[in-house]
């Protein structure tokens, strides 16, 4: 039979490409959309839940009722819950509490048990989501910590499916790779895969205005002032993970909040593609960077859009969520017009 599956899991990857035609119409270049939302999980993080877990099994670190440990803003979470829901195993994840509550509500109806921990703490903090997994890990017998921010197959799972799909959807012909940075994996991987079959493609990295990740890029230093709050779920870190490869990056572009929630509804609103906040972020990478940079009628621009916008509509999707954050008054648009809702009494 064709297109049937086994499970769920055989639906991870092969994700489809989708031209932009309106957000990004003042750009020459044909621009296309990677939809990572289409994997069964609705995230880019499947290929990497799916990946890590299958070469523990192959290792023999997993066992029935072996208990799987991550830390995770969400994606993640969704992704190594499935997987564990198919194969067998228990799920325990820490998350920050910048994560929103149908997130959470999400992970545990997979079955996850979830601890929520403070995000503006230092990432080595006892509290912080990162070192709760770890102790979590080792307090746990028969357990594995995914790890995803250090652990090479992070990399791995993009070289081997993001980038080749990729290379040929765009039948080689790729110029420029935008995608947020986080753990970092999904580009790293993609550009490593790119640029052996092309070292002249440009990969671009979209960090998050409040993250380290640019300024490390271009300086080698960590500048704590360029830490600060944030909303942009999924991208940006105030720490160095070792799933990114900055010597794959040709350039980081920070975008901020703001921006980066408008190029989100306007996605939505001009292409129909419910992408998640990090998609607007990464079109709003691509603009800025064109702002300074030659692009040409020839070139084939890639952008990964990590996720599905359902997992944010109390968030950038909620109009009073961007009251909240004060985008409305200064928003590009007219607000009312474009984003607005008419009560009848």
């Amino acid at each position: 039979m064709n297109n049937v599956y086994d499970n769920i899991l055989g639906l991870i990857g092969n994700t489809p490409m989708v031209k932009l035609n309106k957000v990004t119409n003042s750009i020459p270049a044909k621009v296309f959309a990677k939809l990572e939302s289409c994997n069964p999980g609705h995230s880019t993080k499947d290929r990497i839940a799916l990946h890590i877990i299958e070469d523990a099994e192959q290792k023999g670190l997993l066992q029935p009722g072996s208990v799987i440990v991550e830390t995770t803003s969400g994606n993640t979470g969704f992704s190594v819950a499935m997987v564990s829901i198919v194969k067998g195993y228990d799920c325990v994840l820490a998350v920050s509490d910048k994560t929103k509550p149908e997130k959470i509500a999400y992970l545990k109806a997979l079955g996850a048990k979830v601890y929520i921990c403070p995000a503006n703490v230092p990432a080595d903090d006892p509290r912080s989501y990162y070192e709760v997994a770890k102790r979590i890990a080792r307090e746990t017998p028969n357990s594995i910590y995914i790890n995803q921010y250090f652990n090479e197959l992070n990399i791995d799972a993009h070289y081997l499916t993001t980038g080749p799909e990729i290379w040929e959807q765009t039948e080689g012909r790729i110029t420029h790779l935008f995608g947020c940075t986080g753990t970092g994996g999904t580009l790293s991987g993609s550009a490593k895969f790119l640029k052996e079959k092309n070292p002249n493609i440009k990969i671009i990295g979209v960090d998050a205005d409040g993250s380290i990740l640019k300024g490390f890029h271009e300086t080698g230093t960590i500048n704590p002032l360029d830490i600060k709050p944030y909303q942009i779920e999924g991208m940006g870190k105030n720490l160095i993970p070792a799933a990114l490869l900055f010597d794959q990056v040709d350039e980081f572009v920070r975008v901020n909040d703001e921006m980066s929630a408008y190029r989100t509804r306007e996605i939505a609103l001009k292409e129909a593609i419910m992408g998640g906040y990090t998609s607007g972020a990464v079109t709003q990478g691509l603009l800025q960077y064109a702002n300074s940079h030659p692009i040409s009628e020839d070139d084939v621009i890639v952008l990964i859009y990590p996720d599905h916008g359902s997992r944010y509509i109390t968030k950038v999707y909620s109009d009073q969520w961007m009251a909240e954050q004060g985008f409305v008054n200064n928003c590009v648009h007219n607000y009312d017009e474009v984003f607005g809702t008419e009560y009848i009494d």
